[in-house]
């Protein structure tokens, strides 16, 4: 039967078929492409797409056979808060839920673990512009052009690393970058002396039109591809691997822009964020940094 036939609702941008409970009283594996398909349809990003998948196919596989009821769903999260830091359960857990309302299984949601939020973040999961400038310096010394932009040019613009492709050739020649990400579209301003530098890479590398930042065999870099060649970085720059993350750039430029414009509203619209409670996390000072405000208040006699 085409899942279309059903009568529902829009829940969250997906739509919701009714009549559907009595039908699917089991976990089973035929239940994941139609929600894949509504994913699309919504027009998720393919990232999201993928990580919804990902946690609903471990469900799948762990429950396969059991009947769908809110026991089963309050084992899998006790299972998950015995496994998992609270932030990657609740992952879990939110697209399993949206799973399990798609099928009309609403009424068998759980509830997301409950996370304080943090006032500062650890100096050892932050990387510092210090430690940015040595790994570009480091990217140099290996003879490493186009790894030493593509650090500054996500640094410089606080792009994702999955929207590299969006810098191209005709982008650079313009100064700026129209993003299409996660059903959203923005422009990234891109600043003038990286593209200074972009053009001179392009011209060397014969790159005529396209993504500046390309493979031997010219295909657009990949968040792989970025990830492998940053962690080889780290020795030579003598910076901590579990700081070398392409999304550490983002945090980097999140912070010193906000150090200089305080307009946390204008710093989501150019990071791309539909809530700007997920830009707070990106601008959350150190314990250092935390410490030293502590200190300066003065109120110990």
């Amino acid at each position: 039967m085409n899942r279309f036939s059903y009568f529902g609702t829009i829940e969250n941008g997906i739509f919701v078929p009714e009549g559907t409970k009595m039908e699917q009283q089991k976990l089973n594996e035929s239940m994941i492409p139609p929600y894949k398909a509504a994913l699309v349809e919504a027009e998720k990003s393919a990232a999201t797409v993928e990580k919804y998948l990902y946690h609903v196919r471990q469900f799948v596989a762990a429950y396969t056979g059991r009947k769908i009821d809110k026991a089963l769903v309050l084992e899998y999260k006790a299972r998950l808060g015995e496994s998992f830091a609270p932030s990657s359960a609740n992952a879990a857990l939110a697209a399993v839920n949206g799973f399990l309302r798609f099928w009309g299984f609403g009424d068998c949601c759980v509830k997301p673990f409950k996370i304080q939020k943090k006032i500062y973040c650890p100096e050892e999961k932050e990387l510092t512009r210090e430690e940015y400038v040595r790994l570009v310096k480091a990217a140099k010394e290996k003879s490493s052009e186009r790894l030493a932009l593509l650090l500054e040019s996500i640094c410089a613009t606080g792009i994702r690393v999955s929207e590299l492709p969006f810098i191209t050739v005709e982008a650079v020649a313009q100064g700026e970058a129209t993003v299409k990400c996660k059903g959203k579209t923005r422009t990234i301003f891109i600043p003038a002396v990286l593209c200074k530098k972009l053009r001179r890479y392009t011209q060397r590398k014969g790159i005529q039109t396209g993504p500046v930042f390309v493979t031997r065999t010219g295909k657009a870099l990949n968040r792989s591809n970025v990830w492998r060649e940053m962690k080889a970085l780290c020795a030579r720059a003598n910076v901590p691997p579990s700081k070398v993350f392409p999304h550490s750039l983002r945090h980097l430029f999140a912070r010193c822009f906000y150090a200089i414009d305080k307009d946390i509203s204008k710093l989501a619209d150019i990071l791309g964020h539909s809530n700007i409670n997920t830009t707070r996390i990106y601008i959350i000072s150190t314990g250092a940094e935390h410490r030293q405000k502590m200190e300066r208040m003065q109120l110990i006699l």
